[in-house]
């Protein structure tokens, strides 16, 4: 796994400078120039999958390298909305400086994000964006166009009128939804019908039963994309299952899937950046508590990783 020092050279000149300013010591809130008194808490959808792992190993990187606390925590599945709200809620109760979260159904988080803004607790958010205007920053993919890359590289290995099947996440999870709706615009745009759109909750087994029962009704399917490689690598055993030999594309572009990749089983995986979203996310967080300027989005790279850069991606992430 590859370390970021972005920035880093920068925020420990700024410790170091701030500590000389004064031979006096601070005490407060955890404030510049006492990183090490800092508590940033980061509140993930699940801690139960290798993405949300990488996410979490990026902010312990971060924690080591800024000298700051980070705890990660986050339910056992992304379908568990409310466990999450009463994290957060609970982050907010422990007095932590920074509120780092990645939010399961964004709609259901403003009301305990007010009650962090009404404790001066700064929020951050990674991975998924919520219409939250306080805020401080949003960092991670933007979703619409990973789902559109991963439209048109499927588009690319079908003809006109083919059908294909739309497996998406849980209801409400506005990462998934985008990247479905950027799916869908490149493959309607390049005369692809869409037979099936069904959730599948970011589960394997979900997928699959969804896939076995597409193709009960669609034995002419030609393609399916996922909105994450769980429900792509649920969808393969379905269609290995049934005989059904049909490209197959997800999103995240993690090692499972890349090896899936690399042995011609899986199509593609749009690839994201987890363990730069986990760092940036901490470092952001820092730089927020000492009040320095931040921007309100926050982009982290996407690849299209197909057979032809598999082994090259796996190296990478490994």
């Amino acid at each position: 796994m590859k370390k970021r020092s972005t920035l880093l050279a920068i925020l420990c000149t700024g410790v170091l400078a701030l500590a000389g300013c004064s031979g006096q010591s601070e005490e407060g809130n955890g404030s510049a120039g006492n990183t090490e008194d800092l508590q940033v808490q980061m509140i993930l959808k699940t801690l139960s999958h290798p993405y949300w792992k990488s996410v979490e190993a990026g902010a312990k990187q971060a924690a080591e390298d800024l000298g700051v606390s980070v705890e990660v925590n986050g339910p056992p599945s992304e379908a568990d909305v409310i466990d999450q709200v009463n994290m957060i809620d609970n982050a907010i109760s422990q007095s932590a400086d920074a509120l780092v979260v990645a939010p399961s159904q964004p709609s259901t988080v403003a009301n305990v994000f007010d009650l962090a803004k009404s404790s001066d607790i700064p929020v951050l958010l990674v991975d998924t964006d919520a219409d939250w205007e306080d805020k401080v920053t949003f960092i991670g993919t933007d979703n619409f166009s990973a789902g559109k890359e991963a439209g048109e590289y499927l588009a690319s290995l079908l003809k006109e009128g083919d059908k294909v099947a739309l497996v998406e996440g849980a209801k409400g999870n506005l990462a998934t939804d985008e990247r479905i709706d950027g799916a869908k615009e490149a493959l309607e745009a390049a005369g692809i019908e869409i037979a099936a759109q069904l959730p599948a909750d970011s589960d394997k087994f979900e997928a699959a039963a969804v896939i076995d029962a597409i193709l009960q009704n669609h034995s002419d399917l030609a393609g399916v994309f996922a909105a994450n490689d769980d429900m792509a690598i649920g969808a393969l055993s379905a269609t290995d299952q049934a005989g059904v030999q049909i490209p197959i594309v997800g999103i995240n572009g993690g090692e499972e899937a890349t090896e899936l990749i690399i042995n011609g089983k899986l199509a593609a995986s749009v690839a994201q950046s987890p363990f730069d979203m986990g760092y940036m996310g901490v470092e952001n967080a820092v730089k927020a508590i000492n009040g320095d300027e931040i921007e309100k989005r926050i982009p982290t790279p996407i690849k299209v990783v197909t057979e032809e850069n598999a082994e090259e991606h796996l190296q990478e992430i490994q």
